[in-house]
């Protein structure tokens, strides 16, 4: 008996979820007084495994892997949960993971629950609290299979670091391969993608024009964040798809949201409700989103950004 984790990486380097999803396996680990073992799949620099927590590190190497295949995925880690009699696996949230989980489940004849929020209520039975209904509510579901598979919420259990030592060794499964070709994959490498970002900068309508995003992007930079839009700004073509978030764009859960000039529909907050701080910028204060936010600023968003930036930009060089 053992605790598997998929810890995702990308050019050959750990993701932030990663470590969180290591750091929240090895508690339950610990609790279940067994070992923890991690996958790696094409990364470098698994030693970084153990120090949250992973006793073992099975490194899968195979260029058939290169770019992700939910399938060819699922078979690799189903196959190493077997080899290490894992009776829990656990998994992130990213967009991969979400695609995959559901094929491990089937190939181990395992309940899943997505969405996690915290460890384990109890062992036996086995019952673990997650959000639903678009992080509206919390649900304590009770596992009964054999083997139980848990989708861990970003920043829902943080980074937890141990003195462990992992052990590495090669493991190479067996796997059909896929029908789809890739033929390239292009990505932005110059600024923070919303799935890896603690903070988002997103802005709506409220903005006028795509002529007046210089001063979000500023922002964003000042911050480290990503910038994100509203979906009625990317269904204009004032950004791109890939930066509107919400319950049919991309989640989010930062540490930070800040939204500017949005007003805040029903299926823009589902998007967001994980987002641990919520900040908000509009002129309406009767705007929906000053409801759901944590702090808000009622104002002209072309007045107070300027200035904001400006503090900001003060701020981070007197804490340099």
């Amino acid at each position: 008996m053992s605790v598997l984790v998929y810890t995702e990486s990308e050019n050959g380097s750990f993701k932030k979820t990663a470590f969180e999803v290591v750091s929240y396996a090895k508690a339950i680990a610990t609790e279940l007084g067994t070992t923890l073992t991690a996958v790696s799949i094409n990364a470098s620099n698994t030693s970084q495994l153990g120090v949250y927590g992973a006793d073992k590190v099975l490194e899968i190497t195979n260029d058939s892997l290169a770019n992700f295949d939910a399938q060819g995925y699922a078979d690799a880690i189903s196959q190493a949960a077997t080899s290490q009699d894992a009776t829990v696996v656990v998994l992130s949230q990213t967009a991969n993971a979400k695609f995959m989980a559901p094929l491990v489940a089937v190939n181990l004849e395992a309940g899943y629950v997505s969405n996690v929020v915290a460890l384990p209520q109890s062992i036996t039975p086995f019952k673990i609290k997650h959000s639903v209904y678009t992080n509206k509510a919390f649900s304590l579901t009770q596992i009964n299979t054999p083997v139980k598979i848990i989708g861990l919420g970003k920043n829902a259990y943080g980074l937890h670091e141990t003195s462990a030592a992992a052990v590495s060794e090669a493991f190479s499964p067996s796997f059909k391969q896929s029908d789809t070709k890739v033929i390239s994959v292009d990505k932005a490498t110059d600024k923070v993608t919303i799935a890896d970002a603690e903070v988002v900068v997103s802005a709506g309508r409220g903005l006028k024009g795509p002529e007046n995003w210089g001063m979000i992007e500023e922002m964003a930079t000042i911050l480290g964040a990503a910038t994100a839009c509203s979906k009625p700004v990317s269904d204009m073509g004032w950004r791109s798809h890939g930066e509107h978030v919400g319950q049919t764009g991309k989640p989010v859960a930062a540490t930070l949201y800040i939204a500017i000039g949005i007003s805040g529909a029903i299926q823009h907050l589902a998007g967001i409700n994980s987002s641990k701080i919520k900040v908000v910028i509009n002129t309406d204060p009767e705007a929906p989103f000053f409801k759901a936010a944590d702090y808000g600023i009622v104002g002209d968003a072309f007045e107070i950004v300027p200035q904001l930036n400006e503090k900001l930009k003060a701020f981070k060089a007197q804490n340099a």
